[in-house]
């Protein structure tokens, strides 16, 4: 029954405003509010108040706790550009994905999984797979 590709995942559910999946529309939200240093717009539309952050050095919990986080986040990372979605796999409340980003000092391979409610991330596991410098000039 599943209809996915490699390095795709199936289908998931259908936005009602018709611009994809509902997934797919929160990664779009996600990748543009981090690329545009906008924490608060982050936090307000894509976590739960009690949303969880979680990686392997870090647990993060509720709405300030969140903004803390990512506004020194994104403040070591001096700037953040999506390169490549290279994994994106979605069920009805949950995406995880692959990505390549460049930053500031060079490119990182990252990791998510959020699951959702009601649109909003409630759980969010985050990491790094690799990291390749800028050459020194």
């Amino acid at each position: 029954m599943d209809n996915s590709t490699p390095g795709h995942a199936r289908t998931g559910t259908i936005d009602r405003a018709g611009t994809g999946t509902i997934g797919k529309t929160f990664y779009n939200r996600q990748v543009a509010f981090l690329e545009a240093h906008d924490v608060e717009g982050l936090i307000a539309s894509q976590y739960a108040p009690d949303a969880e952050l979680v990686g392997y050095d870090l647990h993060v919990q509720g709405t300030q706790a969140l903004i803390k986080h990512f506004t020194g986040y994104l403040g070591q990372l001096g700037s953040l550009k999506l390169i490549s979605t290279d994994k994106f796999m979605e069920i009805e409340n949950a995406i995880m994905f692959e990505a390549s980003i460049q930053v500031a000092a060079g490119v990182a391979r990252v990791y998510d999984t959020f699951v959702l409610k009601d649109g909003k991330a409630i759980y969010h596991f985050t990491g790094m797979l690799g990291f390749s410098p800028n050459p020194v000039q």
